[in-house]
């Protein structure tokens, strides 16, 4: 089941970050990574302007995917499943129920050049990597330059926004 998570789910979804992250070690540039992957007070700010859908299963989150509305386009932010759990169409679930809720045109998601993975999955679901990648990070995105010159970012057209 998807649900809109709330700050009681913070713990949560703090740990599947950081569970789910743990894919990055060895991929991505070794000045970038590191364990926790994101603190509990970077979790905090995040839950202030991001919302989080978790699928839920048995009470228990397994997976979470952000979606922050931004000027004139939607960011996917945080899109993590349990290592456990991974490989069971929970990310697929997340993903379309994002598309469907997004009330934008554009949809828009970042992520490391070396998590060939998740370039795999969007661009399995119709996401398509876009070349004004710095361009588009310097204004959706608060990145740090190394992360900006690491990553790809990928588009998706909501048919014209509903």
């Amino acid at each position: 089941m998807i649900r809109l998570c709330s700050p009681r789910d913070i713990p949560s979804i703090y740990a599947i970050i950081n569970d789910a992250a743990t894919a990055y070690k060895g991929h991505i540039p070794q000045d970038c990574y590191h364990e926790p992957y994101m603190s509990l007070n970077e979790m905090e700010q995040e839950m202030q302007r991001v919302s989080f859908y978790g699928w839920e299963e048995d009470g228990k989150l397994l997976g979470i995917m952000g979606s922050e509305p931004i000027l004139d386009t939607t960011l996917i932010r945080h899109a993590y499943v349990l290592t456990a759990h991974q490989r069971k169409s929970i990310g697929s679930h997340l993903l379309a129920h994002l598309i469907d809720i997004t009330k934008t045109p554009m949809l828009l998601v970042g992520t490391w050049s070396a998590a060939k993975w998740a370039i795999t999955f969007y661009q399995k679901y119709g996401f398509q990597p876009l070349f004004n990648k710095d361009e588009l990070l310097l204004k959706y995105w608060v990145i740090p330059d190394r992360q900006r010159e690491t990553s790809v970012v990928l588009g998706f057209n909501v048919k014209g926004g509903r």
